[in-house]
């Protein structure tokens, strides 16, 4: 993103540098939006003795300075001189990583957080001239480092390219009434959209050229009602979240309906409010329910394999959670919205 010249701001780091600060730069208070000092957490995993855990908690974040990311003198005389609050969390929808950096969208902060753990280096992308992105909801990253985003009030699908410090809108000729979620298909490369209001999947090249479309609003199989997020399986299996016909839909490759489980329900095993969905390294498929404040996590069948989380504020409870991401490496982060935060927990098997 493009900044306006803070020569003011360089002046004053100068100044400070110059004087030899002795002491360690600390944050501010958060004020209302601080989240209090984390306690010593036990280790926590699930499910509890005597059975052999099958996925474990590993940390949370909600700043910065929760991944070791240092946001500069300049951001530090910003909140000392001016008062501006530290960075924190407000709504975090979703969540992807590329390598070491961390990407976050949040519509309560109008953009998208990046955070480069091997730089560093913190920045809240936005539009060209620092114009917002008022509901940024789905993300999925790229195998050239690119990160795609819809954000549903501007009915648009945006870009963050390598390295670059703002988001570009993508140019597509179909017109999208609430775009949420999105995902890559891992062997063809072309984008997948959900058009929550419309209740169907749309299919993009990467230069967001229409391909096709395929969907329609009923509760019959390969249809659809206010679907929101998608994740492709590493076989190139696309799953749906199809949220208010309270089930995950499976396709193949080339869109061809191939499962489907759920059902509407207060009980375990049941959907309520269904949000991210995401695989990990074995196949089990997670699906985050918002109403339970709880990851429940299914086999292909949707026999009900285990669940974690409960509502509450502490490591391992949920306020709210919405989206969900599995690296590589079987680190599962859930996008806890309304405790503002991202939790992490990792899948350290236990069975299939």
């Amino acid at each position: 993103m493009k900044r306006r010249p803070r020569r003011w701001l360089a002046a004053l780091a100068g100044a400070a540098l110059l004087a030899g600060c002795a002491e360690p730069l600390r944050d501010g208070p958060l004020g209302d939006i601080a989240a209090p000092a984390a306690p010593a957490v036990e280790a926590l995993a699930w499910p509890g003795p005597p059975e052999d855990p099958r996925v474990a908690f590993e940390t949370t974040f909600a700043t910065p300075a929760d991944l070791g990311v240092d946001q500069g003198v300049l951001a530090w005389l910003e909140r000392t001189v001016f008062g501006a609050r530290p960075v924190h969390l407000v709504r975090p929808m979703a969540v992807v990583t590329v390598g070491e950096v961390v990407f976050v969208a949040d519509p309560g902060a109008h953009g998208v957080h990046r955070f480069d753990r091997a730089r560093s280096r913190y920045d809240l992308l936005r539009r060209a001239d620092e114009r917002p992105l008022p509901s940024p909801v789905g993300m999925a990253a790229s195998d050239d480092g690119r990160v795609y985003l819809t954000d549903s009030e501007l009915a648009g699908i945006f870009v963050v390219d390598a390295g670059a410090d703002e988001v570009r809108r993508l140019p597509i000729d179909v017109e999208l009434a609430q775009p949420t979620g999105i995902a890559i298909n891992p062997h063809s490369s072309e984008l997948y959209v959900t058009d929550t209001l419309g209740h169907r999947v749309h299919v993009f090249s990467r230069d967001g050229h229409h391909l096709r479309s395929f969907g329609a609003h009923d509760d019959a199989a390969g249809h659809f009602n206010y679907p929101t997020y998608l994740w492709f399986t590493p076989a190139g299996e696309l799953l749906v979240a199809d949220s208010l016909n309270f089930r995950v839909q499976g396709f193949a490759a080339d869109d061809r309906w191939l499962f489907a489980f759920g059902h509407h329900g207060d009980g375990s095993g049941d959907i309520a409010r269904l949000k991210g969905v995401a695989t990990d390294s074995d196949g089990h498929v997670y699906v985050v329910d918002a109403l339970f404040h709880a990851v429940q996590i299914f086999d292909r069948d949707g026999t009900l394999l285990l669940a974690f989380g409960n509502p509450g504020q502490r490591p391992g409870e949920f306020w709210l959670p919405t989206g969900i991401f599995i690296d590589t490496e079987d680190r599962i982060y859930v996008a806890d919205a309304y405790n503002r935060r991202v939790q992490v927990f990792r899948y350290i098997g236990g069975g299939k």
